[in-house]
């Protein structure tokens, strides 16, 4: 993923909502999101590596992934980042556990964030300064930086969360949200090692680029179920895009 946004314990009825889109070159082969043969794993994949950039179980443990854009820290022989989302999925230690373990062999992967959770907890991890963090309650937004660093896109997405969560159950400002297209002003922007026109590209919560741009937007809701049921229900959304924009299949599950 290269922009997730995460409302959690922010809402009264939804305790974990995420908008959240993935970034990626066109011609690298994705399958669309579905159930895991096997497992409760619900997620798109990776078939390069066979790996995700987030899913989610049937049981609520929830990962979710980006890349630190850093051209110069990025390394060849690495272990594929998008193992790291689907290897938590299928543990059952408690994210903040699974997350210390996880952080003394960050060495093994190009540098990257993660958030882990489960139905009590909500942890991110950032391999570059090695900091886990356990998230209060609140509305939080992720790139290809720290947790909640000031990029604009970053800060108008959180912004745009706050006011989507009033309308839930409707989905439709969530995924507008995604929809962003519109670049920041240059003097705003991050420098983070790649050209100037790339760094305007990458500024729009959703990217069109040559060949590059945003694959999927994905919209989770986990509601806590009627009174007095304490019951779980999750909602996964997963629209996918073709160059330039277009509009490809839209996924829904419910469980």
């Amino acid at each position: 993923m290269c922009l997730i946004l995460v409302a959690w314990r922010a809402h009264p009825d939804h305790p974990l909502v995420v908008a959240a889109n993935r970034d990626e070159f066109f011609d690298r082969p994705t399958a669309a999101a579905a159930f895991w043969p096997g497992t409760d794993i619900l997620a798109g994949r990776d078939l390069k590596e066979g790996g995700t950039w987030m899913g989610i179980t049937r049981g609520g443990r929830f990962a979710a992934l980006t890349n630190y854009r850093d051209p110069a820290l990025v390394k060849t022989g690495k272990a594929s980042r998008g193992h790291l989302v689907a290897d938590f999925l299928s543990a059952r230690s408690a994210p903040q556990a699974w997350l210390a373990e996880l952080s003394r062999r960050l060495d093994d992967y190009n540098p990257f964030n993660l958030l882990v959770g489960d139905a009590d907890t909500l942890v991110c991890l950032e391999s570059t300064t090695g900091a886990i963090r356990r998230l209060e309650p609140g509305v939080y937004g992720l790139s290809n930086h720290l947790l909640d660093s000031p990029w604009p896109k970053v800060v108008a997405a959180k912004s745009a969360l706050s006011d989507a969560l009033t309308a839930l159950p409707d989905d439709h400002p969530l995924l507008a949200l995604l929809r962003d297209d519109r670049q920041h002003a240059d003097d705003t922007l991050p420098r983070t090692g790649v050209s100037l026109e790339f760094e305007r590209l990458l500024s729009s919560a959703f990217v069109k680029a040559p060949g590059y741009g945003t694959r999927s937007s994905t919209i989770v809701k986990v509601s806590r179920g009627d009174t007095p049921t304490p019951a779980r229900h999750i909602t996964f959304d997963e629209q996918t895009w073709l160059p330039g924009g277009r509009p490809g299949n839209r996924s829904r599950f419910r469980c």
